[in-house]
């Protein structure tokens, strides 16, 4: 049994749809953007992570990059496969006479199907787990930022990730209400690059849009501390010139409006779902908010004014899953919520 669990590698995984993070023995090992980078006649690995981000946009006909998950769930099987066994080798750098077996934790959007959630599993088991668990995000999110998941209180989670946007009521070890919505970090991207096209007729990728997100990025008009404007080149869409554009953050906040919009209403549709009695903890307690999304400015207000409740903004809303499912991966026999 010693030699066994000396041989057995225990991972858990926050397979995200814009950045994957490892963590092994409580250290975040791996936290690279969720992307490869192939080479078009052989189909071999060129890139991954960091590096194959850099590649993005700038490739040439040999080389193509592939984001392999799509609103939080693998949309190139092969690809996503390639990855998560690249990842593991960035924590097993050392070559060993015998490759130790592996255990995982990874984290599913709280909506997948059956067939997502089997192309999950069969991704994890090619790229050589023996055991797979799956976790839903919101659950690990929750105990990511320290609630006390199996206590009979309820505690309300919103996640907002690249791909997915999940919302989830907690209470006794399980979800009583969720809503699982593809609006999230890429839909915003997408807007933005959307927004620059229409008002400022400039053609820009979606890593300038994400670096105008990060930059200057909002959901408010009015927000304290608020950032400078960020410049921006790129092409005109009718000449082709380049064009230099200052953009400030009250321009996103208005491109930005349409798609919160659609997070507010899918948060209103969760709370005429809570029974009651866990409407008063919530009520009291608060609502939670992680992922990256979590990160925009006044979000948290935002959403405090629509809701009328709170809303916390968690600790280091970026790692929160991650963390919550190394905790699930130190009590597999213990939590009952994980799914075999």
């Amino acid at each position: 049994m010693g030699l066994f669990s000396f041989l057995t590698q225990e991972l858990a995984i926050d397979l995200g749809t814009a950045n994957t993070i490892i963590i092994y023995n409580d250290k975040i090992l791996v936290d690279e953007p969720s992307i490869v980078a192939l080479d078009e006649k052989t189909g071999k690995l060129v890139a991954i992570g960091h590096k194959a981000r850099q590649m993005h946009g700038k490739t040439h006909k040999n080389i193509r990059t592939i984001r392999p998950l799509r609103d939080g769930v693998i949309a190139d099987f092969h690809a996503a496969e390639m990855m998560i066994r690249g990842m593991i080798k960035m924590i097993n750098k050392k070559k060993r006479l015998i490759t130790p077996s592996l255990k995982m934790v990874v984290c599913i959007p709280s909506g997948s199907t059956e067939v997502e959630i089997r192309a999950v599993r069969d991704s994890s088991e090619h790229a050589g787990a023996r055991e797979v668990y799956l976790i839903y995000e919101p659950m690990a999110a929750a105990v990511g930022i320290g609630v006390d998941v199996e206590a009979p209180d309820g505690s309300m989670v919103i996640d907002i990730g690249g791909g997915t946007t999940e919302i989830a009521v907690i209470s006794l070890g399980g979800i009583v209400c969720n809503k699982s919505i593809r609006v999230a970090g890429d839909e915003l991207t997408d807007d933005i690059m959307e927004y620059m096209r229409h008002q400022h007729n400039i053609k820009i990728g979606d890593r300038t849009a994400e670096q105008i997100k990060i930059k200057v990025g909002a959901a408010m008009t009015e927000i304290e501390n608020p950032p400078e404007e960020y410049l921006i080149r790129g092409p005109h869409q009718m000449t082709a010139l380049p064009v230099e554009i200052p953009v400030s953050y009250q321009e996103i906040a208005h491109c930005l409006d349409k798609s919160i919009l659609k997070i507010e209403t899918a948060i209103m549709g969760v709370l005429e779902e809570i029974p009651p009695e866990l409407y008063s903890d919530i009520y009291n307690r608060g609502v939670y908010l992680t992922g990256g999304g979590a990160l925009l400015r006044g979000l948290d207000k935002r959403l405090s004014q629509k809701i009328n409740i709170p809303v916390n903004v968690s600790e280091d809303p970026l790692h929160a899953v991650a963390r919550g499912t190394a905790i699930a991966l130190k009590n597999v026999d213990k939590f009952q919520f994980l799914l075999r």
